[in-house]
């Protein structure tokens, strides 16, 4: 199985810090956020990434090289201007081939053991997604979960609301007819939960949506001081 790691956002929440630094390769606990998710993929022996980029792309490059440093394979998918989340994973298909593929945002941090998601069988479903607690900068959460275990089908409407966590299992039977471009996740993914299509699991954390300065800090703090 392969896996993409999204690393092309601009990280304008994140400036300055991002002026210089794309926000994937910004440290907590003394390594690059991106690092953390490679670890995280290697540990359960997925070792063919997919990374694209676009700000700061040849940072990424810089940092990483082809993987070999850090035990994988890295392909890259440059965009130059980023092309939103659908467009930048059309674009790098011919790289991940015909089989899911696992999804990951290189902007949040989390720990989470991917073999349950690398294990999990799509069969009609087009995307299974990680689901978590609402965060207080996201109260209103993103999708409807009944959550009678901890995995279930995602609903148009419910009550129960979770935010989605960055991480997921994908077919790439999601984009078929999408052109290239840059085009959003969100919409393909109501569009196959309205057809009963995607899949979720509950993670009860710990995850961070390191989306401001202020949180890179408490996260760093918070990991350092073991707390995490």
């Amino acid at each position: 199985m392969k896996a993409m790691i999204l690393a092309a956002g601009l990280g304008n929440r994140m400036r300055p810090l991002t002026l210089t630094t794309p926000k994937p390769l910004l440290a907590v606990g003394g390594k690059p956020l991106i690092v953390w998710h490679i670890e995280a993929l290697k540990a359960v022996g997925v070792t063919d990434l997919v990374i694209n980029t676009a700000w700061l792309g040849e940072r990424l490059h810089e940092a990483l090289g082809d993987g070999s440093a850090l035990g994988v394979n890295i392909a890259w998918s440059d965009e130059g201007e980023p092309l939103e989340t659908a467009g930048g994973i059309v674009q790098a298909l011919p790289l991940l081939g015909q089989d899911p593929f696992l999804l990951v945002n290189g902007d949040i941090w989390l720990r989470y053991d991917f073999t349950r998601l690398r294990a999990r069988v799509l069969a009609d479903r087009l995307a299974h997604l990680l689901l978590v607690d609402n965060p207080p900068q996201h109260p209103g959460g993103d999708f409807a979960f009944e959550r009678t275990s901890d995995a279930g089908l995602i609903r148009p409407q419910g009550e129960e609301k979770y935010t989605f966590a960055g991480i997921s299992l994908m077919s790439p039977r999601l984009f078929d007819g999408l052109s290239p471009g840059k085009a959003p996740l969100a919409p393909l993914l109501r569009q196959a939960i309205a057809a009963g299509r995607v899949s979720g699991e509950y993670h009860p954390g710990p995850w961070v949506d390191v989306g401001t300065p202020e949180r890179l800090q408490a996260l760093d703090d918070a990991i350092r001081a073991s707390q995490l």
